[in-house]
């Protein structure tokens, strides 16, 4: 099981695979998620900082959905008005409108 970054392509097709794109973030990254019944099972990222984003990976995982959009939502990264946790909330919104 893949956690937090992808490191080739070999991963990166193993998780596609499995799971289903999120939305480009706003910052460049790429994020990929598995949920079942409103719950996350896995999410890695393609880009961006790789300890924030396994941390951020490995806290979401077995969450429901909306728990960590409520967690999540809003944090500000350096006066950007966004930032990873806030894109993954977004991300996570429109993976429940599909």
């Amino acid at each position: 099981m893949l956690s937090g970054q992808i490191h080739n392509s070999a991963e990166l097709i193993e998780l596609i695979d499995r799971i289903g794109f999120l939305p480009l973030l706003d910052c460049g990254i790429k994020g990929f998620c598995a949920e079942d019944d409103d719950v996350i099972q896995q999410v890695a990222f393609l880009g961006g900082c790789n300890g924030n984003l396994q941390g951020i990976s490995r806290l979401v995982a077995g969450q429901k959905i909306d728990d960590v959009i409520a967690r999540l939502n809003g944090i500000d990264c350096g006066g950007k008005g966004t930032s990873c946790p806030d894109q993954l909330c977004r991300a996570l919104e429109q993976l429940k409108q599909s």
